[in-house]
């Protein structure tokens, strides 16, 4: 593309841009009708699996784990360690794991990559200073002491629902990453490891840094009752009657196995997927243990350039409804047909005989969402819901009827999980423990799923596409939530993307759906804050670090092809398509498109857990600036600066 960043884009330029980048996502599609791209984290998850093959002893795989080690090679950070994110701040934990890992396979310890890594973590306080998740990994393999881990009893399983800490007041992916955890901290299997590798040169003769916490808002009175029951629970470890335990570790066998989801693995998730592998294992059920191990499998990626890595779960579901979004934007016959393929296969997907954990909030509701994954009938979420309904409702004047019955059950799903306070949560109503993120286990201050302004608005953009009058109850709460969620700076606060960008991008959708105008004062001040923060090339950028435990706001980073779709597109939803910083904004994706139609982007612009875990999705800089471009000649073309749907 010849366009020079900063020049007017003819309509001419922007067809063949459109044309380039619908032909490039029409190429990628499955055979089925679905996309599905690549998840990629950080080192942890390639690291596990390596540590997950050795705690089972299984064969040798040198081909394997060479590739893999190339892959964790590649991405230490020049800091010597490895990051939670590309072009991120050393990571304690994921570079003990990653360290591990290589050590595992045969890397020398005097190999200069692993002399630094070696050195970086001694110089942030040893192994002693990782996280709770990677202290149970290290004991698993007898590399760390068990006194380390918080105690969290399998009777936990047991306790009644207003007992303080009980499981239904968690997040789904915390609920199945801790259940087969609970078996494992009490039977305490040891790793079969057979070439014996320990880190022991990881530790420092005395802990010299405590472990980081990654909780904001911390209470002090809570910390300490949870830290005093650590301590009680600690010693009377031993003392749970013989019977009680026995059936508090059946509970949990129980729970893994009805939420196995087959060869789709429990959640659907790799910390849970793993952790259950090696619970069966410890249980001595081969059976359900090879059942397990399979969906982990699935998840490696063999890349062309001969490396391997392992995703931390697949994204069909979220990826084939933006990409019918995107293609529903370019209106053409053959755009449409490929979202209509997206479509038909997201229909069977949704879930509609299955009474997941979210019933827990609402025992009468029917069910009727659709999961991120391919199989996840437990925990559909609200976020893929509601992008799902707003595409199938955008194609129901060309396909009659066909969508009626699957939009009417997922708006019938997302309203009836409608929190308290107005916002909707991703999996579960109204799950805002918060006094949960003091408890010693949860370090990584990701226990919780409460109401969020990003999936708050997606629903509110799904409701307002259907007509949903702005004076009901509902939207009248949902709109005051989204009022109270925006940020000083006229911005929201993205939990799903990074970060700011993504949650001003995904209100000012939703409120423009809503019927709201430009210049209503909260779409005002997001718009405003999307042009103060543009790039000079015209595009934008957000760091991860925008996620700092003390939120204090957007950290500007060089321009990236996803995140300048989602200004684009929260401009346009703002009523400003024919601001200059639009047009910045779209000559910088049209000068920055490769000759294959796609963006190039390295970055991780997917937020997982704040502070804890991040994902690149690769699919990303595919999609969301075709669909900003597209709508961007539609509203030129038809000399408007109105957005007809929802997203």
């Amino acid at each position: 593309m010849t366009t020079a960043t900063g020049s007017a884009v003819t309509i001419a330029e922007l067809d063949a841009a459109v044309g380039r980048a619908a032909d490039a996502l029409a190429r990628l599609q499955q055979p089925d009708g679905h996309w599905v791209f690549e998840l990629e984290a950080d080192a942890t998850i390639p690291a596990e699996y390596i540590l997950l093959r050795h705690f089972l002893g299984e064969p040798d795989d040198l081909d394997l784990e060479a590739r893999i080690g190339r892959y964790l090679r590649r991405i230490q950070g020049d800091h010597d360690g490895w990051a939670l994110f590309h072009g991120g701040a050393f990571d304690i934990s994921a570079t003990v794991k990653a360290y591990f890992a290589l050590k595992m396979i045969g890397d020398a310890v005097d190999a200069p990559h692993m002399a630094r890594a070696r050195a970086a973590i001694l110089a942030h306080g040893g192994a002693a200073a990782v996280n709770v998740f990677t202290r149970i990994q290290l004991a698993l393999f007898a590399a760390g002491p068990w006194q380390t881990v918080p105690t969290m009893p399998p009777e936990l399983i047991l306790a009644p629902r207003w007992f303080p800490v009980h499981l239904s007041k968690m997040a789904y992916w915390a609920r199945t990453v801790i259940v087969p955890l609970l078996v494992l901290a009490a039977l305490r299997p040891v790793a079969k490891n057979p070439r014996g590798i320990k880190v022991d040169e990881l530790y420092l003769p005395r802990a010299t840094v405590k472990p980081k916490s990654n909780v904001a808002g911390a209470k002090a009175f809570w910390k300490a009752a949870f830290g005093a029951l650590d301590v009680v629970l600690k010693a009377g470890d031993g003392l749970w009657p013989k019977r009680l335990r026995a059936r508090a570790i059946d509970r949990c066998r129980s729970f893994v196995v009805e939420r196995l989801n087959g060869d789709d693995g429990l959640g659907a998730i790799y910390p849970a997927m793993a952790n259950s592998v090696m619970m069966f294992d410890a249980l001595g059920d081969p059976v359900h243990r090879d059942i397990a191990r399979a969906a982990v499998e699935k998840l490696i990626v063999r890349r062309e350039d001969g490396e391997i890595y392992c995703q931390p779960c697949f994204s069909p579901v979220w990826d084939t409804a933006l990409a019918a979004h995107a293609m529903l934007e370019v209106r053409s016959p053959a755009a449409e047909a490929a979202a209509d393929a997206g479509l038909d296969w997201l229909i069977p997907r949704q879930v509609l005989d299955v009474k997941g954990d979210w019933a827990e909030n609402a025992p009468d509701l029917r069910p009727g969402g659709w999961a991120f994954q391919y199989n996840n009938a437990h925990y559909p979420d609200l976020d893929d819901t509601a992008a799902v309904v707003c595409a199938l409702d955008r194609a129901r004047g060309r396909v009659g009827a066909r969508y009626d019955e699957a939009i009417a059950r997922g708006t019938e799903w997302t309203v009836g999980l409608q929190s308290k306070d107005g916002g909707w949560g991703a999996f579960d109503a109204d799950n805002s423990y918060h006094y949960l993120n003091n408890i010693p286990f949860a370090d990584h201050g990701a226990l919780l799923d409460p109401p969020t302004a990003d999936v708050s608005a997606r629903c509110v953009s799904m409701l307002a596409q259907l007509g949903e009058p702005v004076g009901s109850a509902r939207m009248a709460a949902a709109l005051a939530y989204l009022r109270k969620e925006q940020e000083a700076d006229g911005s929201w606060f993205g939990r799903w993307g990074v970060n700011y960008i993504y949650g001003t991008w995904s209100a000012l959708c939703a409120l423009n759906a809503a019927g709201l105008s430009g210049a209503d004062p909260a779409v005002r001040r997001g718009a405003d804050w999307l042009i103060a923060v543009q790039n000079a090339d015209g595009g934008w950028g957000e760091g991860c670090d925008s996620y700092a435990l003390d939120r204090s706001g957007h950290v500007a980073a060089d321009s990236r092809a996803s995140q300048t779709a989602w200004a684009l597109l929260g401009l346009m939803a703002a009523g400003e398509a024919q601001h200059p910083a639009v047009a910045r904004g779209v000559a910088w994706l049209a000068a920055n498109q490769s000759d294959d139609g796609v963006w190039p982007e390295e970055d991780y612009t997917g937020g997982g857990f704040p502070r804890v875990f991040y994902l690149r999705y690769h699919g990303y800089a595919k999609i969301f600036p075709l669909w900003a471009l597209a709508r961007y000649r539609n509203l030129r073309a038809s000399n408007s600066v109105h957005v007809a749907h929802g997203l």
